[in-house]
């Protein structure tokens, strides 16, 4: 595990860059991670799919499936890779602060 410093926050990420405490992630956390991805600003669809992802993750205790994603974002897969272009599980759940996803995000 490497430390990765937000602010005052030091937070544990794996090897991949996913952060180990997802109760410390906060808007803060959320843009410095996104750096890691290569996006330097996050959009209003940046944070609809940031914000879905968490609360998807909140209620269920997993990443949604892809196709649940799409259908209940309205996002296309396409625009999805558009805004995070490592994808939906290691760019999008990375950002949003959830555990690094095991299936088909």
């Amino acid at each position: 595990m490497a430390d990765f410093q937000v602010g005052d926050k030091v937070l544990e990420i794996d090897e991949d860059g996913f952060i180990q405490q997802p109760d410390l992630w906060n808007n803060d956390v959320a843009t410095a991670l996104a750096k890691t991805e290569g996006v330097d600003a996050l959009s209003e669809n940046h944070w609809k799919l940031v914000n879905y992802l968490r609360e998807y993750y909140m209620k269920y205790g997993v990443a949604p499936m892809i196709r649940k994603l799409c259908k209940d974002t309205g996002f296309k897969l396409k625009e999805i890779y558009d805004m995070f272009p490592s994808g939906p599980a290691k760019g999008a759940c990375k950002v949003a602060g959830l555990p690094k996803p095991t299936g088909c995000v």
